[in-house]
């Protein structure tokens, strides 16, 4: 469903990916591992058109996208799902959802769509007209899920989901992600919790500096001596 080709990317002169080869098929939980500062959100933003990359390709579902913009990634059925949420924090719970649903094939269906979001996040349904500044963390976070689901993605990327998040609310996120990938949604997971996204995750690739290290079935990583002691604290 996505493949990254040889993808290289640099913020003006320093080179941030290197090299990097990586697959995603159709209805897979694939979560890329690594410390802060290892390029993860670099390579969630070069897939998203947010960063050009500077060589290689990048394919979904047959259409290269590494030389299209954004909003264009977006109309193809891709979305981004932001680390902390990034809610419009002037406008309301609705108004937020509702900004999602701007491409034009998603804007048609968005009362349908809401209902569903509604569904799946009772408590945003509550808030619907509250500020999203007045939302907890958990919230913000439903939020940006919620809003990403309403432009009607067939392929989520989430950049650290649970992140200052309190673990009954990690552990409700992660049942949401599952979901999504019932409903046939191909996920991406950025986590720092990595003993939780390797429980969810089907695959997983360990991004280190830059440069992917390491990749797998997530039954096998987890016995890694590499992943054990780096990740794993065992």
């Amino acid at each position: 469903m996505l493949e990254l080709e040889k993808i290289n990317t640099h913020y003006g002169s320093i080179q941030s990916l290197w090299d990097i080869n990586l697959n995603i098929r159709k209805a897979e939980i694939v979560t890329i591992l690594g410390s802060n500062g290892a390029g993860k959100s670099t390579l969630l933003n070069t897939i998203s058109g947010i960063i050009r990359p500077t060589s290689g390709t990048i394919t979904f579902e047959g259409n290269r996208i590494d030389t299209v913009m954004p909003h264009q990634i977006i109309e193809l059925g891709l979305a981004q799902i932001p680390e902390g949420g990034r809610p419009f924090l002037d406008m309301s719970v609705q108004e937020n959802l509702e900004m999602g649903a701007y491409p034009a094939r998603a804007w048609r269906s968005q009362k349908d769509t809401l209902k569903e979001i509604y569904e799946l996040f009772p408590r945003l349904k509550e808030r619907a007209g509250q500020m999203a500044r007045t939302l907890s963390g958990g919230e913000k976070q439903m939020l940006a899920i919620g809003r990403g689901l309403m432009s009607k993605p067939v392929f989520c990327m989430f950049d650290e989901p649970s992140y200052g998040l309190a673990p009954i609310i990690v552990s409700e996120v992660f049942q949401i992600i599952k979901k999504l990938r019932e409903r046939g949604i191909t996920i991406m997971l950025i986590e720092q919790n990595v003993k939780r996204a390797l429980e969810i995750a089907d695959r997983a690739y360990v991004l280190e500096n830059g440069r992917i290290t390491l990749q797998g079935p997530c039954q096998e990583l987890m016995q890694s001596d590499h992943i054990r002691q780096a990740f794993l604290g065992i």
